[in-house]
């Protein structure tokens, strides 16, 4: 059950809602957890989000981190904005071939036209396994 800020635009709760956070979140089992600017929260399994030798791809780890980063960026822009990602990187600390990783999603700059998240993902056991930081542009809508 996802938690949303009591001031969220309707709109993009709406969007959020009937979209699952977007296609490639639904197909990778991504949950969102907690939405908001500052501090966001999701999870996804690591079953079905493994590359050929059986571990968690590190793409899988950018996916997740972008698609939180996204989300909570929108959530700043806020209603009639949007965001869209500039600049994203990640660095792997170590593994996982199993269970359910946890991003958390910290606000490191929110600006008028820039926001800039980095996005820690654990393991089960609370161990990080990557980092990721991602920068997103904050347009107006036409």
């Amino acid at each position: 059950m996802t938690t949303f800020p009591q001031d969220l635009d309707p709109e993009l709760v709406e969007r959020l809602v009937s979209s699952g956070g977007g296609a490639l979140a639904v197909k990778m089992g991504i949950d969102f957890v907690e939405l908001s600017a500052e501090h966001s929260v999701a999870t996804m399994p690591v079953e079905g989000n493994t590359q050929v030798i059986g571990i968690l791809h590190g793409g899988a780890h950018v996916v997740l981190g972008e698609s939180l980063g996204s989300v909570s960026s929108a959530i700043h822009a806020g209603p009639g904005r949007y965001a869209v990602g500039i600049e994203i990187n990640a660095s792997h600390s170590r593994s996982t071939d199993s269970g359910l990783v946890t991003a958390t999603c910290t606000a490191i700059s929110l600006g008028r036209t820039l926001a800039t998240h980095e996005i820690v993902i654990r393991d089960e056991a609370g161990r990080r396994l990557s980092t990721v930081r991602m920068t997103n542009m904050l347009l107006d809508r036409r």
